[in-house]
């Protein structure tokens, strides 16, 4: 009877071990492993190897496991037999399917969930070793089961998970509520355009670059911008963009005969329909603050700046010299009066 009790103790511990490290090594998220990577351990870089090529470590702990079930079972079973008339033969039967699936399967599947973790990087080397010495009946069952696994390989995550763990981190006092705004802001930087940030160019501010400073004093001087836009013949004919405080000081030197536009410089034009997020890094690439917005026909559209973009991430900046207006909007209603006054409505339809 000893002989039975122990190969049933042996079972019991064999299968909840191999259910334990199961759950445990699935419970650590992918980017939770990555994190304990970086420190290098032996156990942490184990389990990314694991984790990184998660079938083989499991088909072995399946194998182990179902060694442990079968063989144990075909083991006591025998020994049963022999110690136990038919009767207690059941009631055996019975009491050691209940252990086996209280103790070698739901206690320590809980337990692994529970220190997934902990409990991983305490496996993990363990399992990489046994997986290397499996690696033959392991390589048996790929090739049995590849036609069933074979498939495109899912992301570790995507823009929706990394946008409610930042709610769920906010909720939870992980992250201050301004980190969890900052987050959601920075994927609107791939939903927005240059038509959705720029100034239109029915509000723009320009000066013909032909104009000589003397003539356009009280141009500049009024000037809210700090860059100027310098054009030909027609504001679709941008020639440059000239800097207010050189055009303050060329004046202030007595060189009021000296025309804007031979002191501008090069300026950038971009399409309406590029992306906030690539325009924040051509403003990085090229070092300005400024950019005209084209339409579909090579006309300009409107003038966005660096600072467009980035309110964006940070909520509206304001400085001094600012008006609390909405220049899109203001855009909109004079747009709408100048066809009114033409008799058309918005949408092109003729008024009565």
């Amino acid at each position: 009877m000893a002989n039975i009790i122990f190969i049933v103790f042996i079972v019991l511990l064999g299968s909840a071990v191999c259910a334990a490290a199961e759950t445990s090594l699935l419970s650590v998220s992918t980017i939770k492993v990555r994190q304990l990577a970086q420190t290098k351990k032996p156990a942490a870089l184990a389990l990314q190897a694991i984790r990184h090529k998660i079938n083989r470590p499991i088909a072995t702990i399946v194998i182990l496991n179902n060694i442990f079930n079968i063989v144990g079972s075909i083991v006591i079973g025998g020994l049963a037999a022999e110690a136990l008339d038919d009767t207690w033969l059941g009631v055996f039967s019975a009491i050691l399917t209940f252990l086996i699936i209280i103790f070698g399967e739901i206690v320590p599947k809980t337990l692994g969930e529970k220190y997934a973790k902990t409990l991983a990087l305490v496996f993990a080397i363990p399992v990489q070793f046994l997986t290397l010495v499996f690696t033959p009946i392991v390589w048996f069952v790929e090739q049995v089961t590849s036609p069933f696994t074979k498939g495109r390989k899912l992301p570790t995550t995507n823009e929706a998970e990394i946008r409610l763990l930042a709610s769920i981190g906010y909720q939870e006092g992980v992250i201050e509520d301004d980190e969890a705004e900052m987050i959601q802001r920075v994927f609107q930087l791939n939903d927005l355009t240059a038509s959705d940030l720029m100034t239109p160019r029915i509000i723009m501010t320009y000066l013909p670059g032909a104009l000589s400073l003397s003539e356009a004093k009280e141009d500049i001087i009024a000037s809210q911008h700090t860059r100027i836009l310098a054009i030909a013949d027609s504001i679709d004919e941008v020639i440059g963009v000239a800097l207010k405080d050189r055009l303050l000081t060329e004046i202030i030197e007595g060189k009021s005969e000296i025309s804007i536009a031979n002191l501008t410089r090069p300026v950038q034009f971009v399409p309406e329909v590029i992306r906030a997020d690539k325009l924040l890094k051509i403003f990085q690439e090229t070092r300005e603050h400024l950019a005209v917005v084209l339409d579909e026909y090579g006309g300009v559209s409107g003038v966005v700046t660096l600072e467009d973009v980035l309110e964006v991430l940070t909520g509206e900046i304001v400085d001094e010299t600012d008006k609390n207006i909405d220049l899109q909007e203001v855009a909109r209603n004079k747009r709408k009066r100048l066809l009114e006054s033409s008799g058309f409505s918005e949408s092109g339809v003729q008024l009565s």
